[in-house]
């Protein structure tokens, strides 16, 4: 599983204690070794790097990810999972108890606007759009939005369109009932993520697609090419559309999420983040160390296994040929090797 699916497994086993609640409303403390710890989310503010992760630690960079300093003020020891920013100085995190902080100094600084402990559930990740509106996701299909980048937030129902029956063999596209996780309150929305040509999509368990064209104002559940859970979805150019979760399943889509078409991974281990290499390339990094990159626009992925074998939960491409990667082992660089030009002596 995922590194964020199986701290949610942790949290969602057990009633949070009052010390623990109390724990996740004080401020994260100074860590020496903060960008070595565990962190899961990274985003850009501007030239910045921004990363997030265990006990409300967030670190930032000014230097492509070769160094890292750590965000004093920041008012919670929640874990926190995802984080987007609206532009160079204005972002949002997001994490375990329903925290969500929003910074106006390109993650310097941190302020907690919303807080619910007894929700008893994380927020999973967070996306930032235009004009101040933003969405935030998590377990049981919890769908928050803000429409003053995030200063106040709303819940909504997430009750997406069920996907068009397809003929027998095709991919399966059914709408279970809402308490069909168990919790009775739908599934876990794993990510939320953007494309170029306008779409929102969200990966969720149980082999769930989602997509909107509207900003989020509605959602469509898409024809899905298998039942496993899904922890990413990574937009390419055009309607060119990726999905990956568990056990190494990749898909590639060609029409926005319409049909997909399974891809050869070389791997067994979780997939759990991904970002665009270039302008026709893919990167997507998981659990034991794995690495997969791609390009040709992810009709195909090389396997680059990191000798360490620590688990990655997210990548960002700097350029076509350096990767700043965050995970079990905290934030680093990875240097790619050039593609091999067409004609080249071996």
């Amino acid at each position: 599983m995922s590194l964020r699916a199986l701290l949610l497994l942790a949290v969602l086993g057990s009633a949070p204690a009052a010390a623990q609640v109390a724990e996740a409303a004080r401020a994260a403390e100074p860590a020496r070794l903060a960008a070595q710890g565990l962190l899961l989310a990274l985003a850009r503010a501007g030239e910045r790097l921004v990363a997030v992760g265990d006990r409300g630690v967030i670190v930032f960079s000014d230097d492509r990810g070769t160094s890292w300093t750590q965000s004093l003020a920041v008012p919670t020891q929640a874990l926190l999972t995802g984080v987007c920013f609206f532009d160079a100085q204005h972002g949002i995190a997001v994490g375990h108890d329903l925290v969500v902080l929003t910074s106006a100094d390109a993650g310097r600084s941190w302020r907690r606007v919303h807080f619910d402990p007894a929700a008893q559930g994380p927020l999973l990740d967070v996306w930032c759009g235009s004009d101040g509106h933003a969405i935030a996701v998590g377990a049981y299909s919890t769908y928050l939005t803000s429409e003053d980048a995030g200063a106040s937030w709303q819940e909504r129902p997430f009750h997406p369109a069920a996907a068009p029956v397809r003929s027998a063999g095709a991919a399966r596209s059914a709408t279970p009932p809402a308490d069909a996780d168990g919790g009775g309150g739908g599934f876990h929305l794993n990510r939320i993520v953007a494309s170029g040509a306008g779409h929102l999509y969200i990966a969720a368990e149980a082999g769930h697609l989602y997509r909107s064209a509207d900003g989020g104002a509605q959602w469509r559940e898409l024809p899905s090419p298998y039942e496993g859970s899904f922890f990413g979805v990574l937009p390419l150019d055009g309607e060119v559309v990726l999905a990956y979760g568990l056990r190494g399943n990749l898909y590639r889509s060609a029409d926005g999420g319409d049909s997909w078409q399974k891809l050869a991974t070389g791997t067994l281990a979780m997939l759990d983040g991904g970002a665009p290499l270039g302008s026709e390339g893919a990167a997507l990094v998981g659990l034991s160390g794995v690495l997969l990159v791609s390009r040709d626009t992810g009709h195909s992925f090389t396997l680059v296994q990191q000798a360490d074998y620590r688990g990655l939960a997210a990548v960002l491409a700097l350029g076509t040929h350096t990767l700043v990667v965050v995970g079990e082992g905290g934030a680093r660089r990875i240097e790619l090797g050039a593609p091999a030009q067409p004609g080249a002596s071996p």
